[in-house]
């Protein structure tokens, strides 16, 4: 059978680092430490999900390679000197804190830098046609991270490293960026504010974090003007009211600006049970978002993952995406599934998600977002 779909990770990535914290305050005082030892971006729900496709035989069924760190050329395309720099000598002396949340231990910056270019090379396999699509299981995650100023867990932009890596080899000139991660993509966002190039698209829990980024009027500066899309949802939305907001305002957007490659920013935090997040989607949920995109794509795209802290959960959801990518037989029966389903939003509630994305919709279409 010939494989269409890369798995691209790394066990080097699972030993990252992420300081004494408990969820997101520090270890002293009154908080005391957390039994997994810190915080809720650990290696458990990365190597769980790599563990279990390896169970189920999914494995077996997707190209699993590795990639080469990003080179610094990739690096300062994104992020200056001054920043890497300081990174590397805290990294070199045993780590400590740049940022905002984004604690980190001896040898982070190769571990980011490695992230990083596992993204550049899933983008890399996809463009150059090795494969359909492809996941880079990428840890840290990178899409909070601003060019110099590191962010919720985020130390290097991971996406927008390995698109401009694309766009210097030649491979591609226009992309589109999905997050689908609960919390807002200020870094993507923030980078790509100003350009045309690059379509940012964020689904997100309004006001979860950062608490101060995310606005749906925020639809980018000058040449960028219409290019960023932010669709922030009220707290409690479930299956109907993403797949709703999917097909209503991201499809169309995807269609209508046409990219060259579609990334996903691949956050699994939306599902119920994460601890940083009020969202109730489904291991069915992120199924049927990928065959949105896929429908539009044929089946071209690449997933870098980004959040997710539920160790029991997110396996579940990465497979039943990555079942959809494959296209395969195999199923990782969801051990949440009747339960989850029972939580989700009765119908009126429903009718006000659905009167929250109208609303989106008329606005996007008066500031001329969606055409």
């Amino acid at each position: 059978m010939q494989k269409s779909t890369a798995f691209v990770w790394d066990e080097k990535c699972f030993w990252h680092y992420g300081g004494n914290y408990a969820l997101l305050a520090p270890v002293g005082g009154l908080v005391q430490p957390m039994v997994s030892g810190g915080l809720p971006e650990a290696p458990e729900t990365k190597r769980r999900l790599k563990n279990l496709i390896d169970v189920t035989g999914l494995a077996d069924e997707m190209h699993m390679v590795s990639g080469a760190p990003a080179s610094t050329e990739d690096l300062l395309r994104v992020h200056p000197s001054s920043y890497l720099d300081r990174f590397k000598e805290l990294s070199d002396s045993g780590g400590g804190e740049l940022g905002l949340r984004t604690p980190f231990g001896s040898g982070a910056f190769e571990i980011a830098a490695l992230s990083a270019g596992l993204v550049t090379e899933a983008s890399k396999l996809v463009l150059t046609q090795k494969v359909l699509n492809a996941y880079a299981l990428s840890r840290p995650p990178g899409h909070h991270c601003l060019p110099d100023f590191p962010n919720g867990f985020c130390l290097m932009a991971n996406i927008a490293i390995a698109i401009e890596a694309m766009r210097a080899q030649g491979l591609a000139k226009r992309f589109a960026v999905l997050d689908w991660d609960v919390h807002h993509g200020n870094g993507t966002e923030a980078i790509f504010l100003d350009r045309d190039d690059v379509l940012a698209i964020s689904i997100h829990q309004d006001r979860c974090y950062p608490q101060d980024t995310g606005s749906s009027d925020v639809i980018g500066n000058g040449a960028g003007a219409g290019f960023n899309m932010n669709i922030p949802l009220p707290p409690g939305c479930g299956h109907k009211a993403y797949l709703d907001a999917m097909k209503r305002l991201v499809i169309p957007k995807l269609q209508q600006y046409d990219a060259d490659l579609v990334i996903i920013a691949c956050g699994f935090d939306a599902a119920g049970f994460d601890p940083l997040s009020r969202m109730m989607c489904t291991a069915e949920t992120y199924r049927e978002m990928t065959r949105q995109v896929m429908e539009i794509t044929d089946g071209r795209l690449v997933a870098a993952h980004e959040g997710g802290y539920s160790e029991l959960y997110v396996p579940f959801c990465g497979h039943a995406m990555l079942e959809e990518m494959t296209g395969t037989s195999i199923r990782a029966s969801d051990p949440m599934a009747v339960r989850i389903n029972g939580q989700q939003p009765a119908e009126y509630v429903n009718a006000f998600h659905a009167d929250v994305i109208s609303r989106l919709e008329t606005e996007f279409r008066s500031t001329s977002v969606l055409a």
